[in-house]
């Protein structure tokens, strides 16, 4: 026994000694796949082999000291925001880069700042604007929502609520946090909303306004969940009560069927007009923002209540003349007195104009314009009967009203060379003929505004200011400066007026300074 054990022992050793005399390459053997793997047959014997060592992997440098890493940062390129409009370049002549050297947050405060122009030709400019398609200022998408909430304020400050729509809408807001509540606003005064109602069911997250969750809730028939939110933010006071109070009676309308009418609202936004709406009390808009106004031009309301909500949009050119002449000869009207007697006017002079009878139209003419101008009207009056009044002849008083009518109106360079010199507009004819014909005025006024009328006109001195905005993409900003000085310059600022008009010409904007040149001349004596 004892020599078998030797035996086996130096058999051992023999293979130890041949395993060491092999090189370590022919020892191993390069991995096996699966399938290879599979396909190999079992070995005969499992001969112990030596313990392979893995290969150090390729770790990142270790560093050296505790400071805090270098850190280089640089803006990723993305798509560029696409441009924001109604109206293509083609049409407004103005560059898409309008806005793209302003500061979002500056064009937003110049537009919040800027009041209600007195001039329509002013007003035409400022649509222009608003309604431009543009690129994006600096900042890029943040940017280009930042102004785009700020021009659609300030459409709905005017009263356009359908052209302020379309904007947001073209803008992206079915989808951007930034635009939802703004949307959700003006959909509530036109009554589409129901659309916004429907994206804010598909993404919650679009607003956090809890009353504009309840309410969406309550149109999409889901009264269990507006009963809930409406329960946590009572008892949270995440909503004014004066809101929850007309809430309350918007979700609970049978427990309030013996209850008096609520409180005018202290302050008002589309949400609680709509609601008041609904629970069957309306307000009256006359004494609200322009914006609520639009809400009297449906059917539901009254023709005296259209009427008065037509005007006061187009005075401030957020409606078409076209619909201000259909609402005013839509029947006879009923009484006599204020509106009235402005429907009768106008429904009298249409006539006369049909049946092509100068003494008819001679009759009605003055009385007409009285009635416009009494309302402020005169501009959209002279938009809508200027081209039809020019074909009938006329004389005397009659025909310098006729005059009159003809230069307010968007063919007064085409009319203005064929007036007879028998027109008569007052003190300041010649300058009105000079300026409609796109000369220099021979002879200087000596009134204030006038004067500044004929300066800009001879010798223009453009504010250097506003000029060097525009050639640096700035040319929206520096439009809303000029605007601002006409502003003042109608209100009697004859340096403002000389400033405003000469920047209008050195921007390539001489239709828009002739037009409210002769607005503040042919109107100066309006009651």
């Amino acid at each position: 026994m004892r020599g078998t054990y030797a035996a086996i022992i130096r058999l051992a050793g023999i293979g130890l000694y041949l395993c060491a005399a092999v090189p370590l390459s022919a020892q191993t053997q390069a991995p096996l796949s699966v399938i290879d793997w599979l396909d190999q047959p079992a070995p005969l014997a499992d001969l112990p082999r030596a313990p392979q060592i893995a290969a150090p992997l390729n770790e990142p440098a270790v560093t050296q000291s505790g400071s805090a890493p270098r850190i280089t940062t640089r803006p990723l390129s993305g798509t560029p925001s696409p441009a924001v409009g109604l109206v293509p370049s083609k049409i407004t002549g103005m560059r898409p880069d309008i806005w793209a050297g302003s500061e979002p947050q500056i064009l937003s405060q110049i537009m919040n700042d800027l009041p209600d122009l007195d001039l329509p030709a002013a007003n035409a400019l400022l649509f222009t604007l608003l309604l431009a398609e543009a690129d994006a200022p600096i900042g890029g998408q943040t940017a280009q929502d930042t102004l785009t909430v700020a021009r659609v304020q300030k459409l709905m400050a005017l009263g356009a609520v359908d052209p302020a729509l379309a904007l947001i809408e073209q803008a992206g807001a079915a989808s951007s946090r930034a635009l939802f509540d703004v949307w959700m606003d003006l959909s509530l005064l036109v009554g589409t909303e129901d659309t916004a109602c429907g994206a804010l069911s598909r993404a919650p997250y679009l607003t956090q306004d809890m009353s504009t969750r309840i309410f969406c809730a309550a149109r999409g028939g889901d009264w269990d969940t507006a009963a809930l939110t409406f329960g946590s933010a009572s008892a949270l006071s995440l909503v004014p009560r004066e809101k929850l109070d007309v809430l309350d009676r918007f979700l609970h309308p049978d427990a309030f069927d013996e209850a008096g009418p609520l409180p005018a609202p202290r302050t008002i936004d589309p949400l609680t007009f709509r609601l008041f709406e609904t629970i069957g009390e309306p307000l009256p808009t006359r004494r609200l923002p322009r914006a609520y106004a639009v809400a009297d031009l449906r059917d539901v309301a009254g023709w005296k209540t259209q009427l008065e909500a037509a005007e006061r949009l187009t005075r401030a050119g957020a409606l078409p003349d076209n619909r201000l002449l259909g609402l005013y000869t839509n029947r006879r009207p009923a009484a006599s007195g204020g509106v009235w007697d402005h429907v009768r006017a106008v429904q009298q002079f249409d006539t006369s104009l049909g049946l092509g009878s100068a003494e008819a139209v001679a009759k009605t003419l003055a009385p007409a314009w009285g009635e416009m101008a009494r309302a402020g009207l005169e501009v959209s009056f002279s938009a809508l009967f200027a081209e039809r009044v020019s074909q009938i002849p006329l004389s005397g008083a009659t025909q310098n009203l006729q005059a009159r009518m003809v230069l307010l109106s968007a063919d007064y360079e085409t009319v203005a060379g064929a007036l007879p010199d028998t027109i008569n507009l007052g003190p300041h004819t010649m300058l009105i003929r000079a300026v409609a014909r796109g000369e220099a005025p021979a002879i200087a006024p000596s009134e204030a505004l006038p004067f500044a009328i004929h300066d800009a006109f001879t010798a223009p001195t453009p504010r250097a200011e506003w000029v060097e905005m525009a050639r640096n993409q700035r040319l929206g900003e520096a439009l809303l400066a000029t605007l601002g000085a006409l502003n003042d310059g109608a209100r009697g600022d004859s340096g403002a007026l000389r400033e405003a008009l000469g920047t209008l010409h050195a921007l390539g904007l001489e239709d828009t300074a002739r037009r409210a040149s002769l607005q503040l001349l042919l109107l100066e004596d309006r009651p």
